[in-house]
């Protein structure tokens, strides 16, 4: 019973978190777009943010433990 109350502990936790993340780099990206004037730079920017998200989202997982 208490594994079964801890998986749903951590499912709704996870939920919340990943709710959350998404919210603040939605807003994050909001503010940012606007600063940002010439293309190329949009595509350079996007191009490092996604590399970044590339190794952190594992690394980041891998602390939590998920």
């Amino acid at each position: 019973m208490a594994n079964i109350l801890g998986e749903l502990l951590f499912a709704f936790i996870r939920s919340i978190v990943a709710g959350s993340a998404y919210a603040l780099w939605i807003k994050f990206a909001t503010w940012l777009d606007p600063k940002i004037q010439r293309r190329w730079v949009k595509v350079a920017v996007g191009g490092l943010l996604g590399l970044a998200a590339f190794f952190m989202i594992p690394i980041v997982m891998g602390l939590l433990g998920l």
